[in-house]
């Protein structure tokens, strides 16, 4: 049963089946040029004001250091995370966010190339962030230990953060989904369905949300470095 159930996550066998299945990965990039040669309309304003907001917001973040350049890629990489997010919720689509290899690959290169510019240009000033301010001379060996560690995990934690939110969801909504076609009282398929349709709101949220909170913890892993 819960090889079945965790299937669903798997590509297809298939080598065509398969470059489609992360071929969908890229499928927003594309949409989003498009929709810059027509007019515009309430959804494009939308999305204007969102990354005009997010704009803002990491240029915050960033302090005296941050430039278009560099909120200009965090924008890139929330709106990556939240498509493809967005795309899994649709029946029959790849969800890619599911999968380490796709959020791995997108947190360990910038927590590397943070931490190779940050000890390259600003040794002196990593070696102080390892002992937090005020810290007892006795608990300094300790305390360069434990924030290395933090340091060094902080890939996987962002990669597994978004990857066990993303399956979660979907794991809810494949047993409601599996429960449904087996019940003959219609109080209980009403039920499920009002259930099925409320997580789907939710996993729309949780889509929104944890693209953010993905772009917000590089842009404070970039800024730590400055």
């Amino acid at each position: 049963m819960m090889t079945n159930l965790f299937s669903v996550f798997d590509p297809s066998t298939s080598i065509l089946n398969l470059s489609l299945n992360w071929l969908s990965t890229f499928l927003g990039l594309f949409l989003i040029p498009m929709s810059y040669w027509l007019m515009p309309n309430r959804f494009q304003l939308i999305w204007n004001n969102i990354l005009l907001t997010l704009h803002k917001e990491f240029k915050t973040l960033l302090g005296p250091s941050g430039h278009n350049g560099s909120t200009l890629m965090f924008i890139s990489l929330f709106s990556l995370i939240m498509f493809n997010n967005f795309l899994g919720l649709f029946p029959y689509i790849f969800t890619s966010t599911s999968h380490l290899t796709l959020t791995l690959t997108l947190a360990f290169p910038l927590w590397l190339s943070f931490m190779l510019y940050g000890w390259i240009n600003h040794t002196q000033h990593m070696f102080a962030h390892l002992v937090p301010q005020g810290t007892p001379p006795v608990l300094m060996p300790f305390m360069v230990c434990i924030e290395t560690i933090s340091n060094v995990i902080r890939p996987g934690t962002l990669a597994v953060r978004l990857t066990a939110n993303m399956i979660a969801g979907h794991l809810l909504l494949t047993l409601l989904g599996n429960t449904g076609p087996v019940t003959t009282n219609y109080i209980i398929l009403s039920v499920i369905l009002t259930t099925q349709i409320a997580l789907l709101v939710l996993e729309s949220a949780v889509a929104i949300i944890q693209s953010y909170v993905f772009a917000v913890l590089s842009t404070l892993y970039s800024s730590e470095v400055n």
